[in-house]
């Protein structure tokens, strides 16, 4: 898989992913170990208000895609804009049963590391995680 390629030779990786964003993601922890890399989450515990609020006092610009209608910025194929009245992440896998793509997504094999020591994730399912239509294709191997 790319994601695994890419972190070949690398002890540790640094994610963009927040608890607010998914229920898969909701226990996400600061610090994790995931198939021999930590794995970073800097932003676990920031809401939406909070990134709205960085990016003002920081003078950023909203993600084109993000004023278009896409809060949640996915695959082409796997992506829509979010309608009136519906959530930020609506227009990701939209009519699918499912919320992560697979390239977080997570095993037996996740460790949580706090201040208490570490502590075991359950699976959500583990193997491999194939896309529904549109996609039909694997994206995740573990």
């Amino acid at each position: 898989m790319p994601l695994k390629r890419a972190l070949e030779g690398f002890s540790a990786q640094i994610t963009g992913r927040k608890r607010f964003q998914t229920k898969e993601r909701a226990t996400i922890m600061p610090v994790e170990y995931f198939e021999g890399h930590f794995r970073f989450n800097p932003l676990a515990d920031w809401s939406l208000a909070d990134l709205a609020a960085y990016m003002e006092r920081h003078d950023l610009p909203s993600h084109p895609l993000v004023d278009d209608g896409y809060p949640s910025i996915g695959c082409m194929t796997c992506t829509r804009r979010v309608r009136a009245g519906e959530s930020y992440r609506d227009g990701r896998w939209s009519g699918l049963d499912k919320d992560e793509c697979g390239i977080h997504g997570p095993d037996e094999r996740i460790r949580g590391v706090d201040g208490e020591g570490s502590r075991a994730r359950l699976p959500r399912g583990g193997g491999v995680c194939y896309t529904a239509p549109p996609c039909d294709a694997v994206v995740a191997e573990w």
